[in-house]
């Protein structure tokens, strides 16, 4: 089974918060994520990955949000199952400096995102985070 780990990534801006996308050269929109590397944390696949992907630097973790996801697809018609780690992170950066495993990006509200991402994944994870934030008083 692969191993990832990803983040939701929200970061607030005049009394609303706003949750990163990123755009896929393949068409769709998700989440920050990649594939744990040996001796990484899940934490430390995550901020490497946000820093690879976006440029952003400087992730605060919000305590207490840890989902899993699982799937599977096929890649050159073997079938991957796959367990991605997700947490739940805050930037004050607000322009994304892309990779180029990435043609885009886009910061939306709550409702706006989960319109936006593609795979049903991502939409109940984005519910999920978002609902979480509104419970705690840290964030």
């Amino acid at each position: 089974m692969a191993v990832s780990a990803g983040a939701v990534i929200f970061r607030r801006e005049a009394n609303r918060t706003l949750y990163l996308l990123l755009h896929y050269p393949a068409g769709h929109w998700d989440l920050v994520k990649g594939k744990i590397e040996k001796g990484e944390s899940p934490c430390e696949t995550v901020l490497r990955e946000t820093l690879e992907e976006t440029g952003i630097s400087d992730l605060r973790f919000i305590d207490g949000f840890q989902e899993t996801i699982r799937y599977k697809f096929v890649r050159k018609g073997r079938t991957i199952h796959k367990r991605v780690i997700f947490f739940l992170a805050e930037s004050h950066t607000k322009k994304v400096t892309i990779s180029d495993e990435h043609i885009g990006y886009i910061w939306l509200d709550l409702e706006g995102a989960v319109q936006k991402t593609t795979y049903n994944n991502a939409r109940r994870m984005l519910t999920t985070a978002g609902a979480y934030l509104s419970t705690v008083s840290n964030a």
